[in-house]
């Protein structure tokens, strides 16, 4: 008898094509036939549609879909227009932020206008997909938990290009758009701030960073465990707990010393996924503002050890005058 289970589904349960929900009153229905594409039902649901747009989402397709053609003709006018160095330079290619010579005010778009208007876009288009997402959990009568650990994405995205830039009174310190300049600017605000390794909110952001994949990949793949046993309905494992819940128990208890139950562990993986975006959006925020270099704050808090004295010391040129020493 196959086995509904393993690292991918290798038996496809097929029902006939469900159409939801029934919305209630709303101003759009859902679009399109639904069909279903093998392929799909090997990694997740067979069943494609049917689709809800929406107003809210419409909106937010139409503002990333502006803010995307921005970023991208862009890059494509820096290589003069030329097709093949557009896709060959694409991952280093980079929509700049205006020069710190600017501060807060709106440059040329040549020198910078095009990136906060991209921003402007890119912003609208995620906080109407997060309205979008909100509302039609409400919708749907679920809780808003999806909602919410986006937020916690959009925070850190919010602090990188507008919470941090007011603050420091410059768009110059925003996020450049592109892949490998945006990597870069990562590397040189580190160097730029005493090493961001220092800073303990990066510290707990990191933790949380691998404590969510180690957690996501232990429930994944005890659940995936138990599926011969029917853990895969883990509603029906929690209200009625049965062999597959109670054999995953006793192998986490054997393995590590305590048992998470089948509803806490996504409260742990939810807890741990949100505070990496959301420890790593304040250490962020607190870089420049606060604190200049976070290696000189470890030092004068006793985190990290100071440097050897291997050189003479260099006096203070303040307390210099005329080459003599006051």
């Amino acid at each position: 008898m196959p086995e509904y289970q393993n690292i991918f589904t290798r038996v496809q349960v097929r029902a006939p094509a469900h159409p939801g929900v029934p919305l209630g009153r709303s101003t759009w229905v859902r679009q399109g036939d639904p069909f279903f594409v093998h392929l799909f039902g090997r990694f997740g649901d067979a069943q494609v549609g049917p689709f809800y747009l929406g107003w809210l989402g419409l909106a937010s397709l139409l503002c990333g879909f502006i803010a995307i053609e921005i970023i991208g003709l862009n890059m494509w006018a820096s290589v003069n227009w030329d097709p093949v160095q557009f896709v060959r330079q694409l991952p280093w290619l980079a929509l700049e932020p205006p020069p710190p010579a600017y501060g807060l005010r709106l440059p040329p778009l040549n020198e910078g206008g095009w990136w906060l208007m991209a921003g402007f876009f890119l912003t609208c288009s995620i906080l109407l997909w997060w309205l979008r997402m909100y509302r039609r959990a409400r919708v749907l009568g679920m809780g808003t938990h999806v909602a919410w650990a986006f937020a916690a994405a959009i925070w850190l995205y919010l602090v990188l290009g507008f919470f941090r830039p007011v603050l420091m009174g410059s768009w110059g310190e925003a996020v450049p758009f592109g892949i490998f300049p945006h990597l870069d600017w990562t590397a040189a605000f580190s160097l730029r701030y005493g090493n961001l390794f220092y800073n303990p909110f990066h510290m707990l952001s990191i933790v949380f960073l691998y404590g969510s994949t180690l957690l996501f990949a232990m429930h994944g793949a005890t659940i995936l465990a138990v599926t011969r046993l029917g853990g895969e309905r883990e509603i029906e494992q929690i209200t009625d707990r049965g062999t597959a819940s109670e054999r995953a128990a006793l192998f986490w208890r054997w393995t590590m010393g305590f048992n998470a139950t089948m509803e806490s562990i996504h409260r742990w993986a939810w807890w741990f996924a949100v505070l990496c975006p959301l420890t790593g959006g304040i250490g962020i925020l607190l870089t420049g503002t606060a604190v200049d270099n976070w290696f000189l704050w470890a030092v004068k808090h006793g985190v990290a050890p100071p440097l050897p004295q291997v050189f003479p010391p260099v006096p203070d040129p303040a307390q210099l005058t005329m080459g003599v020493t006051q």
